[in-house]
C-alpha cells in the first residue's frame, strides 16, 4: 500500500509540475523555462531519502530515482539549516547562496555548479519539483565543503569545522563588486592566490585594529588565514577568514608593475636601479618603469620573507610597487617602495 501511495504521489507531483511549466511557457513563449523532472516511467523505483543535519532529522526528505542514481536533497531546507542565505531568481530559475565568504549559484537543469567563479559538474543537474529545487547530496561536499554520507535510505549531513592555513604575500589587486569581493596576493594575472572576502572575513592591522576592504590596496603585505579548499583555476581561489596587514606604515595610492627585470644598474654612487617591463597592476601604472632602489626600499620574496639586493638581477620576475610621483620620461622613473622578487626565475 505504501509503495502504491509513493508512486501515486510522485505521478501527481510530476503532473502538477509539468502543468505549471506549460502554463508559464504559454504566458512567456519567448523565455522557455529549463525545468527538469523525474520521468514518470521511473516512478516505480523512486525511493524517499531521510535527511539528518547535525543530529536533527528534517521534516522534508530527498529522493533517489533508482538504485544507481544520485541522491537528491531539497536545496533550501538543507542549506538554510546550515546557515546559508538564499536568493531565488525567477527569471532563470536559479538560486544564489551565500554564507560568509562562500558564494555559489545553482541553476535549474544545469549540471554546472559555481564555486568561486569556477564551475564543476556533479553528475546530476538541479531538479525543480513542486516548487522545490533539489540538488545532488554531493553538492554539500563539493561546493559547500561539508560532509554528506548516504547509507541506505538516509543521508547524514554536517558542516565540518573549516580547516585553515596561513599564507603571506603582497596584494596585487583588490576587487569589490555588488555581491562579492576579493584580493590577490603572491602574484598577478594567472599567478598567486585569490582570496574571496565575505561579510564575516576579519580584516585588521598588525596591531589588531579593525580595517575594511577599502583600506586595502596594492603593495600591502598581508597574512591571510584561509580555507584549505581552493579552486583548480589559475590563479586558484579560496575563502579568506582573516586578513592581517603586516605593514606598520600603510602608504596609500601606490602604483605597481608586474614583469621581468630587463636591466639592473648600479651607479657610480652605488645606487641600484632596475628596469621592469611587464604589465601595470592598475590603470595608472605603466607597463615599463625604472625604479631606484634605496635603503628604504623593502625587498621581499613571494612568501613575504626578506630578499637581498643581490636578487635583483636581469631575468628575475619581480613585482614593483612605487609612488605615483614619476618622471615624464619614457619609461618613467620613480622610487621603489617595495620589490617582490623571484630570483629562481632569473636567467
Amino acid at each position: 500500500m505504501k509503495r502504491i501511495m509513493t508512486k501515486s504521489l510522485l505521478v501527481l507531483s510530476v503532473s502538477a509540475m509539468m502543468t505549471a511549466a506549460a502554463a508559464a511557457h504559454a504566458a512567456e513563449p519567448q523565455q522557455p523555462q529549463p525545468v527538469q523532472a523525474v520521468p514518470i516511467s521511473a516512478a516505480a523505483s523512486v525511493e524517499a531519502i531521510a535527511i539528518e543535519i547535525d543530529g536533527v532529522k528534517l521534516t522534508e526528505t530527498g529522493y533517489r530515482a533508482s538504485a544507481t542514481a544520485e541522491t537528491m536533497i531539497p536545496l533550501r531546507a538543507v542549506t538554510e539549516k546550515l546557515g546559508f542565505t538564499l536568493n531565488w531568481k525567477q527569471e532563470d530559475l536559479s538560486v544564489d547562496l551565500s554564507k560568509g565568504p562562500l558564494f555559489t549559484t545553482v541553476k535549474t537543469g544545469d549540471d554546472r555548479y559555481a564555486v568561486n567563479k569556477m564551475y564543476k559538474t556533479l553528475g546530476a543537474a538541479p531538479v525543480l519539483l513542486d516548487n522545490k529545487l533539489y540538488v545532488p547530496a554531493s553538492f554539500v561536499v563539493e561546493v559547500l565543503h561539508g560532509r554528506a554520507v548516504t547509507e541506505g535510505s538516509k543521508v547524514t549531513i554536517s558542516m565540518e569545522q573549516p580547516q585553515h592555513m596561513q599564507t603571506t604575500g603582497v596584494i596585487t589587486s583588490v576587487y569589490q563588486g555588488d555581491k562579492r569581493a576579493s584580493i590577490q596576493i603572491q602574484g598577478a594575472g594567472v599567478d598567486g592566490l585569490v582570496l574571496n572576502i565575505g561579510e564575516d572575513t576579519v580584516i585588521q592591522s598588525h596591531d589588531g585594529k579593525t580595517l575594511t576592504l577599502s583600506d586595502l590596496h596594492i603593495g600591502l603585505t598581508v597574512e591571510a588565514e584561509h580555507s584549505l579548499a581552493a579552486t583548480l583555476s589559475l590563479p586558484p581561489q579560496t575563502a579568506a577568514f582573516k586578513v592581517t596587514v603586516l605593514d606598520t606604515d600603510i602608504k596609500q595610492e601606490l602604483l605597481g608593475t608586474s614583469g621581468t627585470i630587463e636591466e639592473a644598474r648600479t651607479g657610480d654612487n652605488g645606487e641600484i636601479s632596475v628596469v621592469i617591463k611587464g604589465q601595470g597592476l592598475s590603470d595608472q601604472s605603466p607597463d615599463e618603469v625604472i625604479l631606484r632602489v634605496s635603503d628604504k626600499t623593502e625587498l621581499l620574496r613571494q612568501d613575504g620573507t626578506q630578499a637581498a639586493a643581490a636578487d635583483l638581477v636581469k631575468g628575475a620576475k619581480v613585482l614593483g610597487f612605487y609612488s605615483p610621483v614619476l618622471t615624464k620620461s619614457l619609461p618613467p622613473i620613480g622610487g621603489a617602495v617595495k620589490l617582490v622578487v623571484h630570483p629562481e626565475a632569473a636567467e
